[in-house]
């Protein structure tokens, strides 16, 4: 089946059957709200047992309560990502309490934004610590006990369209995400004998974060205050929705359904699934015994286009 057919798996119903997790054990970082917290409660909804991690101890606490009053299995490690240890605790977890681990999901995120000449050595380094080396650590550790066990297993790394494309003010983030992206396809080489794929998603969801962006705020906060929908510009236009509308992408890649996929950046949000393309050679051209600087400035070139399209 072609990867444009299994991507489509996410909501046909053919593949229904493929979707029960039980028995299988996801960590999900960074799951005390927003988008964390929908794929930890659709994941133990499809019937994997969960690690609930985050920070805030209360708001893991209310997810593994939430997941655990609806018949789930789950429990919370609250440490913050980035630390080998702190890893190492997370895939613990999984195994002393449930036997194995499964999957893998790193959300855990933070934001420092700052235009460059504003950004400090902290906000650069904190950002780059919980995204690119907490997805790290925690893929290693996940990579270590897949691997033991035989079994193959699925690593979900989250990146971000600001990853694909840049955003004002965000040059810790979007270097992070998009590290995250090239991580993603280099695993995906080292594990593939494994039977582990190792993919990126690239989520678009109203979230305290999207609330902050000018174009989205107003019909967002129009959206949970009348209780209405989002508008279709919002939901198909610019793909964004709410946590929900992206954790059954989460779901997907955590089965077996998605056993063929791997090595890839999908994007989810609202009612728009796509598949990221990679960077390639857009144009070549050759200059016999090399190039001169007086000869590239004479060239001319479609320039690629940049930073996140606004409505």
């Amino acid at each position: 089946m072609m990867l444009g057919n299994r991507l489509t798996a996410v909501t046909n119903v053919t593949y229904f059957r493929f979707m029960d997790l039980t028995g299988k054990v996801a960590v999900v970082t960074g799951a005390g709200r927003g988008l964390g917290r929908a794929y930890a409660v659709a994941l133990a909804a499809a019937g994997a047992a969960v690690v609930v991690n985050d920070v805030d101890a209360e708001s893991a606490v209310d997810v593994v309560r939430t997941i655990t009053e609806s018949g789930g299995r789950a429990v919370e490690v609250v440490a913050p990502v980035g630390g080998t240890e702190v890893a190492d605790q997370l895939v613990g977890a999984a195994v002393t309490e449930f036997g194995r681990l499964d999957t893998m999901v790193t959300n855990a995120g933070i934001l420092r934004d700052r235009v460059l000449w504003k950004m400090t050595d902290e906000d650069f380094d904190a950002v780059v610590n919980v995204h690119l080396r907490g997805t790290f650590t925690c893929a290693r550790a996940a990579a270590v006990r897949m691997r033991e066990q035989g079994t193959g297993g699925r690593l979900i790394l989250v990146s971000s369209p600001a990853g694909q494309r840049g955003n004002f003010g965000q040059g810790n983030y979007a270097a992070a995400k998009a590290g995250i992206v090239a991580m993603a396809r280099t695993w995906a080489l080292e594990l593939a004998k494994a039977r582990i794929t190792v993919n990126a998603v690239v989520p678009v969801a109203a979230t305290e974060m999207t609330k902050t962006i000018p174009a989205f705020g107003p019909a967002i906060e129009d959206a949970e205050r009348t209780g209405t929908p989002f508008p279709d510009w919002l939901r198909k236009d610019e793909g964004l929705g709410t946590v929900e509308d992206v954790a059954p992408l989460i779901v997907y890649l955590a089965s077996d359904a998605s056993a063929g996929v791997t090595g890839q950046a999908i994007g989810i949000g609202g009612d728009k699934l796509a598949l990221w393309s990679h960077p390639a050679e857009k144009v070549r051209t050759y200059s016999d015994g090399g190039w001169t600087a007086a000869q590239i400035a004479e060239v001319s070139w479609p320039l690629e286009s940049y930073g996140i399209p606004m409505p």
